[in-house]
């Protein structure tokens, strides 16, 4: 399985074993085991490398004193062989939960202490929940049983461990903050506003050697991991980004420390501190030497996604230096006073991301104040307008507000984002085209019509420093108009026809080709067929052509790029190499949205990087394997996973099957197809009348064609299944490349050659719906009434009744006759 399978599994089954666990509290139990594997198979993984025998490990106790310290001087702590997450497994049946009590009081033993503030308590809550995992010794042995076996399958010993345990880890929180309503806020920015706001910030601090990033409210410390893994590509050492977090709750500040851990940071890089920030801002000292320690905390950046308007006690703070400069927030709203603190820990050329309510921008009071303080200070560099509903928890409106201490210009850019989004499940989700937009547009500081406008400051004075977005960029819809004269007697107006300006100015003299001109504000359509008419177009053809010959060697390229150098080309950074070609291409096309083409890539990527990271880790031939399918079936009321045939480590058995296996696959789906013909004409012949001899003979032999069909395709199913896994486990490295380009490079190919015949069917779909809007004036409206209401009153003529059934039509009548 791949990571994504791999983790959607863990997940399905995690999720009934928690029975009636709150999703919120059963999340810090299976992340604390997943954590404790890490931790174990990690020393394993350091014994091994320095020649650590499997009888050596199995004598390690904690007497051994020279081991322990020199494990300890290695990783940072010591896990003795009994305790080690691969001997609970081993033990089968023998495994009981008072082997976890003892391995967690050891862990906190036998930390080094050079380590202490990486892992001490880190395992804490797993440790004191242990008790709400069963309410007795027996059934707590057997949830915990339970999930150890569900994740001992998580691999942490290959080159790509990091990203799949780090991906399984996040997919996990967000699957348990999709299911934990409100409290998901506590611990999770959505993967989506995550990535958003790690562009944002990757691309201001991206020229920098060495790199600070801090996240005040941390929760599972995924937008902080996230911030890192963006900035991580454009510098040359990953391990020159220090991280610092800080959060409140001691579960959830735990899960941010084993986040950046199992992230392969180094322990040296991650400082994190379990206080609240508000009340207890970052300590400038240790206690214990406040003059040797001495260092303020300013950093490159800030992320934050604080808790929204919660209340605090500004109280005694007025001199705080956080503060002082532009006045204290509210008292029910903290919203600002996280806003400060983010703002008083950057370095002068720092930048900083949070996300905040609405509100922020327009409620006035000390929040008024502080909004003019901050844009006379020249702080306030962008505001992002978020969808609503993008959050577990809450459907509340977000903004993203980007700051910075130190700006060239004094103007602020405003992008109403609200309108671009997917559906997914109950929530709305930032798709790969809006993240990489509205990035775009942070960066180049650009307007657009109807998402992005860069705002003077003398504006904002002139609007009292409000700013709510709508005040600014306005993202409605236009309302529909109608024009009057051409209502009431044919033709289609010109200004409506001037909405299709950059149609015309790209395919010239298609307007003169669809309308003739008069000497009246309207026009006449020319053509009879409007589709023929466009299409058949020279210029249209012309432009189709122009975007063929742009894209004509984009399919060597992919080739070049994912083919040729799978082997080196850095995952994180490809797509961002084949979408500059992509942007670069589209320089010389008009109409085409570029993010549009960019969505067909990402859509892509998302598949073939989870092959390539698969080939990286296991190597080529990786793509001449194949897996057990494994599925779920019932047996005696409960699910079993069984073996139900094979799929493709990599390559899919579809794919081999049409392209390798092409005649034994084509006559497969022939007499698939017979069957359902078959079937379908036993069904109409059986809903005539069956007395007829001839149509009983005919059902009887379609009923005989129908079993000797089904006896044929599972005979033929079962030997073109065998024949492609031993097709695959054959391949040929020429044959592997063919169907890899098949996989990774046709489909997007396939993608992007359909985006002209798609922008010309929407044009062509618009011009009809406004030649249609007025094809009939209202004359023949009123003329196709009078004809309908003299037709009824005809009928109303030939109908009898009783006295009052006729006063009642004669009434009808009347009212049809306009009396």
């Amino acid at each position: 399985m791949n990571k994504q399978q791999l983790a959607s599994k863990i997940w399905e089954s995690a999720n009934k074993m928690r029975s009636k666990i709150e999703a919120n509290e059963y999340k810090d139990y299976i992340l604390g085991f997943i954590f404790y594997k890490y931790l174990s198979d990690t020393e394993e993984k350091f014994l091994k490398e320095n020649d650590f025998t499997a009888d050596d490990i199995k004598a390690l106790t904690e007497g051994d004193t020279d081991t322990k310290a020199f494990v300890q001087n290695g990783i940072g702590y010591f896990i003795v062989y009994k305790d080690l997450f691969s001997t609970w497994i081993a033990k089968g049946k023998d495994f009981d939960v008072s082997d976890v009590r003892d391995a967690l009081s050891a862990f906190s033993r036998l930390i080094n202490p050079t380590h202490k503030k990486v892992f001490d308590r880190i395992l804490n809550t797993l440790d004191t929940g242990l008790s709400k995992l069963g309410d007795s010794s027996g059934s707590q042995t057997k949830a915990i049983s339970d999930l150890i076996q569900l994740i001992k399958v998580i691999p942490m010993d290959g080159k790509q461990d990091y990203d799949v345990l780090g991906f399984i880890y996040e997919y996990l929180i967000s699957m348990f903050a999709a299911n934990a309503g409100k409290k998901a806020g506590e611990f999770y920015t959505p993967h989506e506003v995550s990535l958003l706001m790690s562009e944002i910030v990757a691309s201001h601090v991206k020229d920098k050697a060495e790199i600070k990033i801090y996240d005040p409210t941390s929760g599972s410390g995924s937008l902080l991991i996230n911030i890192g893994s963006s900035v991580a590509k454009h510098i040359s050492n990953a391990n020159n980004i220090k991280y610092y977090a800080q959060e409140i709750k001691e579960n959830t500040y735990n899960l941010t420390r084993m986040n950046l851990v199992m992230r392969g940071i180094l322990p040296d890089n991650i400082v994190t501190r379990n206080g609240d920030t508000l009340e207890d801002d970052w300590p400038y000292f240790e206690d214990n030497d406040p003059i040797g320690t001495y260092n303020p905390l300013y950093v490159d950046a800030v992320v934050s996604n604080p808790p929204y308007s919660q209340a605090w006690e500004p109280t005694n703070k007025e001199a705080d230096p956080r503060y002082a400069r532009f006045g204290l927030a509210p008292k029910t709203k903290a919203d600002f006073a996280f806003l400060l603190h983010d703002l008083f820990h950057l370095k002068p050329d720092g930048i900083m991301t949070i996300v905040l309510p609405h509100g922020v921008l327009f409620r006035g009071g000390e929040e008024g104040e502080i909004r003019k303080n901050l844009i006379e200070q020249n702080h306030i560099d962008t505001v992002i307008g978020l969808p609503a509903n993008i959050f577990f928890g809450t459907g509340i409106p977000t903004i993203i507000v980007v700051l910075k201490k130190k700006r060239l210009s004094n103007d602020v850019l405003i992008i109403d984002a609200s309108k671009g989004f997917s559906k997914v499940g109950k929530n709305n989700v930032l798709r790969a085209s809006d993240i990489k937009k509205i990035a775009d547009t942070v960066t180049s500081r650009t307007s657009s019509d109807k998402f992005s406008r860069v705002v003077s400051q003398e504006e904002i004075r002139r609007n009292d420093y409000n700013l709510n977005i709508p005040r600014y960029v306005d993202s409605s819809e236009a309302a529909e108009t109608w024009d009057i004269y051409a209502s009431m007697f044919g033709g289609i107006p010109k200004s409506e026809i001037a909405a299709f300006d950059a149609y015309w100015n790209t395919f010239a003299g298609l307007k003169l080709s669809l309308f003739t001109d008069t000497d009246k504000p309207h026009c006449v359509l020319a053509v009879d067929d409007i589709e023929k008419a466009i299409k058949e177009n020279e210029a249209v053809s012309s432009w189709v052509r122009r975007y063929e010959e742009a894209f004509g060697d984009f399919a060597e390229l992919l080739k070049d790029e994912l083919i040729e150098k799978w082997e080196t080309l850095n995952s994180n950074k490809e797509e961002s190499i084949i979408s500059n070609a992509i942007f670069e291409r589209l320089e010389r096309v008009a109409l085409v949205d570029k993010y549009s083409v960019y969505q067909a890539l990402d859509d892509e990527w998302t598949k073939t990087s989870i092959d390539l990271e698969i080939l990286q880790t296991e190597g080529f031939d990786a793509t001449k394997k194949v897996n057990p399918n494994m599925v779920l079936k019932k047996k005696n009321g409960k699910d079993q996973e069984v073996q139900d045939g094979w799929i493709g480590h990599v390559i899919p058995f579809e794919l081999v099957q049409e392209t390798l296996l092409k005649e034994q696959f084509d006559q497969l789906r022939q007499d698939e197809e017979r069957i359902a013909e078959v079937q379908a004409a036993i069904e109409e012949i059986t809903e005539t009348v069956l007395e007829d001899e001839d149509v009983l003979k005919e059902i009887q032999e379609l009923r005989l064609e129908e079993k000797k069909l089904k006896t044929a395709i599972n005979k033929e199913s079962l030997a073109l299944h065998l024949k492609t896994k031993a097709t695959i486990e054959g391949l040929s490295d020429a044959q592997v490349i063919t169907l890899l380009e098949a996989k990774w490079i046709a489909p997007l190919m396939t993608a992007i050659h359909k985006i002209p015949n798609t922008i010309i069917a929407e044009l062509i779909a618009r011009i009809r719906a406004l030649t249609d809007k007025y094809a009939t004036t209202y004359a023949e409206v009123a003329g196709q009434i009078a004809e309908t209401k003299a037709s009824l009153s005809a009928l109303i003529d030939g109908l009898t009744g009783n006295e009052y059934d006729m006063k009642g039509l004669n009434e009808l009548q009347s009212l049809l006759r306009g009396e």
